[in-house]
């Protein structure tokens, strides 16, 4: 079987990236023939057994870029053929639509005014999730959570038959209580951080949208409630300006490090003392998962796809909505406080043996050859 990718933007860090390489590799490990095509590589592709052909899309705006894209994909299908088309980003065209973006329209609705939806920006990202959400759309969806979908539905009455859930990706690894402890040991040593210090995590690319600002709003609260030295840990490929400035407007310049993309996020998750995500909008959240897996206590928005397994393993906090900050920065300080931490790290590990977190590879693959065998469904 030959079967093709599609992502617009690729950088060694995004969550939809690496979802992508797992996908190319499962597809490779099962002799498929891959082509993988992407807009704007912004480091070498790492998978070398696969087609690749990078697309010449640049324009003066993001959606303009989109649709050079798009309309290239459209031309190069047409004469290169593939029994199956996978898009990363919703776009025109799509056999199937890796559901890793949350609902465009919704998002819209609720966060925006009236007149952004003016915007040629607006019409195009709109007439591209109606491509493939629309009930005369063929497009098979992979979803990573159940948290989109009534959405998609409620403004697309996408058929419910299209949709396919996925168990989660994250890299198989599992931790045991004393591995835990001695890795943390050595990242504290190594960066000169005492076992007095409190130390927060957060882990992201769009700091903007995983809700970075409300972290740094409720470090400036809490610090002074906090016995000790009281750390903020960011890691993600974006620029920090904007919340830089946000740090030093509230005195906390000096206890937030903007550390950039790391690939050595199992380090930092065993260092630290808490993760926070309290996302605007977050589909999925896979390293909340991987927070769990490493034994990390967690502190994550409820609009989190994956916010549902920090309840079923007992391993932190929720933050219900509407979104209140004065709520948040008392949980912050119940994340490292709070006398159950001990048992938190422990039922995070035990979790992690017994539920099904990384298969998503797999399963999407099973549905891959399972759609080329059957009818599109009504």
């Amino acid at each position: 079987m030959k079967i093709a990718f599609s992502i617009f933007k690729y950088f060694p860090y995004g969550g939809l990236q690496k979802d992508l390489l797992k996908l190319v590799r499962e597809c490779l490990s099962r002799d498929h023939e891959v082509r993988v095509y992407i807009g704007k590589l912004e480091c070498e592709f790492p998978e070398k057994n696969c087609e690749l052909v990078e697309v010449e899309c640049s324009s003066i705006t993001n959606h303009g870029g989109i649709k050079r894209f798009s309309d290239f994909v459209e031309w190069h299908l047409a004469n290169n053929h593939v029994d199956l088309m996978v898009g990363m980003n919703k776009m025109p065209g799509l056999d199937v639509y890796y559901a890793g973006d949350s609902c465009y329209q919704a998002k819209t609705m609720s966060q925006r005014n009236r007149f952004y939806r003016l915007l040629p920006r607006y019409r195009q990202f709109l007439k591209f999730e109606r491509s493939v959400f629309n009930a005369t759309s063929k497009t098979r969806i992979l979803t990573i959570s159940d948290l989109e979908v009534p959405k998609f539905q409620k403004y697309y009455h996408t058929q419910k038959g299209r949709f396919f859930d996925l168990p989660p990706g994250i890299t198989p690894f599992l931790m045991s209580p004393e591995g835990r402890k001695q890795r943390r040991i050595k990242f504290r040593a190594e960066r000169g951080i005492t076992e007095l210090d409190r130390v927060l995590l957060f882990v992201g690319s769009g700091f903007k949208k995983k809700g970075l600002d409300r972290v740094i709003v409720g470090l400036a609260s809490i610090k002074q409630r906090i016995a000790g030295n009281c750390r903020l840990l960011v890691v993600g490929d974006d620029n920090p300006k904007r919340h830089k400035r946000l740090a030093k407007s509230l005195g906390v310049s000096n206890e937030v490090d903007f550390l950039g993309g790391r690939e050595n996020i199992l380090e930092f998750l065993c260092g630290a003392d808490g993760f926070v995500l309290p996302a605007y909008d977050e589909n999925a959240g896979m390293v909340i998962l991987e927070s769990l897996v490493a034994g990390l206590p967690v502190l994550v928005t409820e609009n989190c796809g994956y916010a549902g397994y920090v309840a079923a393993a007992d391993c932190g906090l929720i933050c219900p909505n509407p979104f209140e900050q004065s709520l948040f920065n008392s949980q912050l300080v119940d994340l490292i406080t709070n006398p159950r931490r001990d048992q938190w790290i422990l039922n995070g590990l035990k979790f992690a043996k017994n539920q099904d977190l990384y298969r998503m590879p797999h399963k999407a693959a099973d549905y891959f050859e399972q759609f080329l065998n059957e009818d599109y469904p009504k």
